[in-house]
C-alpha cells in the first residue's frame, strides 16, 4: 500500500478520531493536538500496519496510548492549571527543585561536576529525569533499551560519586 493510499484511509477515519480525541481530552485544543500526534505516529509507523487489520482499532489504540503517555507526563510534572480567566500555571515540583538546590549549594561547582560526567550519560539521564520513558528515550536516541537503562544507572552512580560532598 502506498503512503498516499494509507493517508487517504486515515483521513477517512478523521471524524471518528475527532470524536474520540474530544471524548478523551474534553478540550477542543487538546483534542486537536492529540489528533495530530495520532496521525503523525500512524504515518510514522505505516510499516507496522498490516493490511486487512482493523484500521479504526489500530488508530484507536495509537490515540489511547498517546493520550495515556501524555497524561502520565503531565502527572509526573505535577503541573496544575488554573482554568480562571488569567490562566496561571503553577508547577510546584519545579519550584521545590529550585528552592532545594539553591539552599547552601555552590551551583557553579555542582554544574562543573555534572558537566565533567560523560555527555551521553548525562543527556540520557536528563531525558529520564524530565519524564521520558526508557522506550521513548531509546527511540529518540536510536539506541537499544538496555543501553538506555545502563546509561541512566551509570549516570546516577557517577553523579552521586561526584556530588557526594554536597549530600547531607
Amino acid at each position: 500500500m502506498s503512503t498516499r493510499e494509507f493517508t487517504n484511509l486515515i483521513v477517512a477515519q478523521q471524524s471518528f478520531l475527532n470524536q474520540l480525541a474530544y471524548k478523551l481530552t474534553r478540550s477542543s485544543e487538546d483534542a486537536a493536538d492529540l489528533l495530530q500526534d495520532t496521525v503523525f505516529k500512524a504515518l510514522k509507523n505505516k510499516d507496522k500496519y498490516q493490511e486487512g487489520t482493523n484500521l479504526k482499532g489500530w488508530l484507536y489504540t495509537i490515540m489511547r496510548n498517546t493520550f495515556i503517555n501524555n497524561y502520565r507526563k503531565k502527572k509526573n510534572q505535577n503541573t496544575f492549571i488554573d482554568d480562571s480567566e488569567n490562566k496561571y500555571f503553577i508547577n510546584s515540583k519545579e519550584a521545590d527543585k529550585e528552592s532545594y538546590t539553591d539552599a547552601g549549594v555552590d551551583r557553579e561547582y555542582m554544574m562543573r561536576q555534572i558537566e565533567s560526567v560523560d555527555r551521553h550519560y548525562v543527556d540520557t539521564f536528563m531525558m529520564y529525569y524530565n519524564g521520558y520513558k526508557y522506550e521513548e528515550i531509546a527511540e529518540m536516541l536510536h539506541i537499544p533499551l538496555g543501553t538506555v537503562k545502563s546509561r541512566i544507572f551509570l549516570a546516577r552512580r557517577k553523579l552521586m560519586d561526584k556530588l557526594k560532598d554536597l549530600r547531607h
